[in-house]
């Protein structure tokens, strides 16, 4: 492998943020040849016919057999995934290759990173995870801007990246994302207040609702832009967020505690000065965010 030369990408994952990348990548300019892999053949088919990628793998042995001619393998399925993947990849690469990931949680893959990849004769790992996505997923959804103006964060176990590491940097750049490095375990922390606790708490409030209302046509009626955006996130499949809830457990479990305290004290303030102090620090924040 040509040492920080990217002419060959393998995206396994062809959903929403694959097939993004792949479009990307070739908005931004790459003229290289890039593969895919979903166990889905429809995602596959959709990236394919999209231009996300220039060819699809029939299983997972020829996927593997792509990924050891690539210079980069993008792991873009869920984080118990990118973990089988990890494992998959490890025995087969070599020096010179990298293998990025774009999972929401980034702890326990940066473990197993160090444990599987780096040394002489071994490729490369660069935890990864952009700050973008939809509410649903799928190749459709897929698009070259989807990373504009977006945060992607890199979680590194290195303090001297490799050539290929810096290469790949510069395409996230191309996409028009903004790069931030932090260390894994803040990572986790900070999303799981940032990012998966709204999406629990919009989950929930839209259950909530569910079981206290059903198709009652009223709530449509009055709902209004208030419902609509608290509930949006509610929209996210279960599947999106299995994997999520299930390697970040203790940090979401610490943020919905809090919430949960913070929501009796708003309910024990409802008559008393302690709303206007609630209120008055909300509006805070929204100024500051």
């Amino acid at each position: 492998m040509a040492a920080g030369v990217i002419e060959r990408v393998l995206i396994v994952g062809t959903g929403l943020i694959g097939a993004s990348a792949g479009l990307a990548m070739r908005a931004a300019g790459f003229t290289g040849r890039i593969d895919g892999w979903d166990t889905s053949f429809l995602e596959r088919a959709a990236a394919l016919q999209m231009g996300a990628v220039d060819g699809v793998a029939a299983d997972r042995e020829a996927a593997l057999e792509l990924a050891r001619a690539a210079n980069v393998i993008v792991l873009a399925v869920p984080v118990l995934a990118i973990k089988d993947w990890m494992r998959l990849l490890a025995p087969v690469l070599q020096a010179g290759q990298l293998v990025t990931d774009v999972g929401s949680t980034k702890l326990e893959i940066v473990e197993l990173g160090a444990q599987l990849f780096g040394g002489d004769d071994k490729a490369v790992f660069l935890a990864g995870h952009p700050m973008a996505g939809k509410e649903s997923g799928g190749a459709l959804l897929g698009e070259a801007g989807l990373f504009n103006g977006a945060m992607w964060l890199f979680t590194p176990t290195t303090t001297e990246p490799t050539s290929i590491e810096k290469e790949w940097r510069k395409w996230v750049g191309f996409f028009g994302a903004r790069t931030l490095d932090m260390d894994a375990a803040r990572h986790d922390e900070l999303c799981a207040w940032v990012s998966h606790l709204p999406q629990m708490l919009s989950t929930a409030l839209a259950a909530l609702l569910e079981d206290r209302f059903g198709d009652a046509p009223e709530i449509a009626a009055i709902g209004g832009r208030a419902l609509r955006e608290t509930t949006r996130l509610g929209a996210s499949p279960y599947s999106m967020w299995r994997d999520v809830a299930m390697t970040n457990t203790e940090p979401i479990a610490d943020t919905l505690l809090a919430l949960e305290q913070r929501l009796t004290h708003v309910r024990e303030n409802l008559r008393t000065p302690g709303l206007r102090e609630e209120f008055e620090l909300a509006n805070q924040f929204r100024k500051r965010h």
